[in-house]
C-alpha cells in the first residue's frame, strides 16, 4: 500500500536507496527507466521534502567493540516532573535510539555496550540522569535489522 503523497517512481527510488545508499544516479536511472538528470532531480526533491533524511553506513558493532545490544524501557519515578528524558539522555553516547512509546513505559532506548558490566554502569547513569526506573532486555541474536523499505501490501490487497 503506497503512501498517498509518494508516487510509484519516487517510492521505487526510496526502496533502491534504502537497500544501497551509495547507488549512483546512473544506476538509479537504469533501475527506474529515468535519465540520470531526472533521477538526480527526484532525489534532491525527496531530500528537500524530508523523505530522505540522510545516508549512513551499516556498522558491524561487534567488530568495533560494542557486541552487546540491549533495549531499555524507562518510566519516570515521579510522573509529576517534566517529561524531558530524551533531552536529559541525549549526551549519553551508548544510546543509539530513543522512541516514545505507549504502554507502561514512556520511552524505549536501544543501546550498545562492550560488556554486561558496561551495561550495568550505563543503566546507573541513565537512572541518575533522567530520574527514571528501567527495565532491560538484552539481545541474544539479531536476525535482521534496518531492513530496506519495501512495498508492503495490506490484508485487503492480498
Amino acid at each position: 500500500m503506497n503512501a498517498p503523497d509518494v508516487e510509484a517512481t519516487d517510492r521505487h527510488i526510496l526502496e533502491l536507496l534504502a537497500a544501497d545508499g551509495r547507488m549512483s544516479y546512473t544506476d538509479l536511472g537504469k533501475a527506474t527507466g529515468l535519465s540520470t538528470s531526472a533521477v538526480h532531480q527526484r532525489v534532491k526533491r525527496l531530500e528537500q521534502r524530508g523523505l530522505i533524511q540522510g545516508y549512513g553506513a551499516t556498522i558491524d558493532h561487534e567488530q568495533v567493540g560494542l557486541p552487546l545490544t540491549a533495549f531499555i524501557s524507562i518510566r519516570p519515578i515521579d510522573p509529576s516532573q517534566p517529561d524531558d528524558s530524551p533531552e536529559r539522555l541525549r549526551s549519553i553516547g551508548e544510546i543509539e535510539s530513543c522512541w516514545s512509546v505507549a504502554g507502561e513505559e514512556s520511552y524505549i532506548l536501544k543501546v550498545r555496550t562492550q560488556t554486561p558490566a558496561a551495561l550495568e554502569g550505563l543503566l546507573a547513569r541513565i537512572r541518575a540522569a533522567a530520574n527514571v526506573a528501567t527495565r532491560t532486555t538484552i539481545v541474544l541474536n539479531t536476525f535482521y535489522e534496518n531492513r530496506p523499505l519495501t512495498d508492503v501490501q495490506s490484508d485487503s490487497e492480498t
